[in-house]
C-alpha cells in the first residue's frame, strides 16, 4: 500500500463556490489527501486569490485547467498531482474530466457527470480506455446507514423488493432570484449551464441514484410529470415520477425545489415481502427496519457497533451517539477512492469494501435518467422505457 498522501489538484471551487469548500473538507478529513494545486476559476485573478487563501505556492495555482495538466506533467513523478477534483457547474464537467484522463490523471467529479447524455457516454468510453479511477460524488450513498441499508437488502433481510419511495424536497427556489443576487440560482436555472433538466438534474438524480444503490435494482421504465412552477422558468423546478424496476417492483420519486420552507431532507423507504426499511437525512444516524408482526428494529450508526456490517463500520468515524453527517458522507467517497487509488499505485488489490464509491456507471445512468425523465415529461404516453 502507498505510504504517502495522495496529491490533489482542484478545478473550480474559487470565490463564491459552495461545493468547492465541501469537497476540500471531505478530501482532507481522513488525512489521505493533500490539496497541492488548482485552477480555481476561469478568471485567472480569482484563481490566484483562491490559491492565496488556501496557502498554495504561486507556481501551483494555474490560470486554466489546460495549463495545470501541462505544467503538472512536467513536474517529477513524486511531486505532480495524482488526481483532480472537478467542482465546476455542469457545463464545465466534460472537457476538464476528458482532458484530465487523457493527461493521465485520475478524476473525482461532482455530479451530474456531464451536461448531456452523449458526453457521459464519451467520458465513460475514455475512462474504460485509460483504466484510470473515476469517482462521482453522489453524496447520499456515502452515509453509513445507507450502506447498512444496502447490505440488509443484499443479505435478503427484506425479501423480494416490492415498493420503493424516494423523495427530495427543497424550497430554496421558491421565488424568482435576480441573477446577481444568487449565483447558484443563476446557473442552475439556465439550460446552457445546467442542461435539459433543472430540479430533476440537480436533486432528482440523487434520489434516483439512492433508490438504485440501496435496492440493488435497475430502473426499467418510468412515467414523469414535470413542471416549471414559476412562469419565467425554462427548466423544471418540481416533479413526480412513477417508477417500475426490473424485478417488477414499483416506486415513486418526488423532487421539488419549490417546497417552501423545506431544506434537504432526502428520504428513502423500501418495502419487501419480509420487511421494510426507512431512512431520512434529518436523522441520518438512524435506520429503521420494520417487520409485519414484530416491533421495529432500530439500527444506529457508530464505529463500535459490532452488529453493523464491515463496510458500514469502515465508513464510520465516531462511536455510537456522536453524530456524523453530510460532510462525513462526502468524505467517505474520497476515503474509499483514496484507498483504492493507493492500492492501485502500489500494484496491490484494494480491500473490496473500499471499492464502494459511485463511478462511471452511476454517472451514465444518471444522465440517462435525466434524458428519459424529460422525454417522459413531454409525452402523453403513460410509460416510457428507461433507455441507455
Amino acid at each position: 500500500m502507498s505510504h504517502r498522501k495522495l496529491r490533489m489538484g482542484m478545478i473550480g471551487g474559487g470565490p463564491g463556490s459552495f461545493i468547492g469548500a465541501v469537497h476540500r473538507i471531505a478530501a482532507n478529513m481522513d488525512g489521505q489527501i493533500e490539496l497541492v494545486a488548482g485552477s480555481f476559476s476561469s478568471q485567472p485573478e480569482k484563481s490566484r486569490q483562491a490559491g492565496q487563501e488556501l496557502y498554495l505556492p504561486e507556481e501551483r495555482v494555474y490560470s486554466s485547467y489546460e495549463e495545470m495538466f501541462e505544467k503538472e506533467n512536467q513536474l517529477p513523478e513524486d511531486q505532480r498531482i495524482d488526481f483532480v477534483s472537478i467542482v465546476t457547474p455542469n457545463h464545465v464537467h466534460f472537457d476538464p474530466a476528458l482532458k484530465a484522463l487523457k493527461s493521465g490523471f485520475h478524476v473525482v467529479l461532482d455530479k451530474p457527470m456531464t451536461l448531456t447524455y452523449d458526453e457521459a457516454k464519451e467520458l465513460n468510453r475514455v475512462i474504460e480506455e485509460t483504466g484510470l479511477l473515476f469517482c462521482l460524488t453522489h453524496t447520499y450513498t456515502g452515509y453509513p446507514m445507507i450502506k447498512e441499508a444496502r447490505q440488509l437488502v443484499i443479505n435478503g433481510v427484506l425479501g423480494k423488493i416490492r415498493k420503493i419511495y424516494v423523495e427530495y424536497p427543497q424550497g430554496w427556489l421558491w421565488k424568482s432570484f435576480d441573477t446577481s443576487e444568487n449565483k447558484q440560482a443563476a446557473w442552475r436555472t439556465d439550460p446552457s449551464k445546467s442542461g435539459i433538466a433543472g430540479c430533476m438534474g440537480d436533486i432528482g438524480t440523487h434520489a434516483f441514484n439512492l433508490a438504485e444503490y440501496v435496492s440493488g435494482l435497475k430502473l426499467e421504465k418510468l412515467c414523469a410529470d414535470l413542471q416549471a412552477t414559476l412562469e419565467e422558468r425554462v427548466l423544471d423546478d418540481d416533479g413526480s415520477i412513477l417508477l417500475r424496476f426490473e424485478n417488477g417492483a414499483s416506486g415513486v420519486l418526488m423532487a421539488s425545489q419549490v417546497a417552501s420552507g423545506a431544506e434537504n431532507n432526502i428520504k428513502i423507504r423500501i418495502y419487501g415481502d419480509l420487511a421494510g426499511l426507512e431512512w431520512q437525512q434529518d436523522d441520518a444516524n438512524t435506520l429503521l427496519l420494520k417487520y409485519p408482526e414484530q416491533p421495529d428494529r432500530i439500527y444506529r450508526a457508530g464505529a463500535n457497533h459490532a452488529y453493523l456490517s464491515s463496510i458500514t463500520r469502515k465508513n464510520s468515524r465516531t462511536p455510537a451517539g456522536h453524530p456524523e453527517g453530510y460532510l462525513e458522507a462526502f468524505a467517505n467517497h474520497y476515503l474509499n477512492f483514496a484507498k483504492t487509488l493507493q492500492a492501485k499505485i502500489s500494484n496491490q488489490d484494494p480491500d473490496p469494501d473500499f471499492l464502494d464509491f459511485p463511478g462511471a456507471e452511476d454517472g451514465v445512468r444518471g444522465m440517462a435518467f435525466i434524458e428519459n425523465v424529460v422525454k417522459s415529461g413531454k409525452s402523453d404516453q403513460k410509460w416510457t422505457p428507461f433507455q441507455l
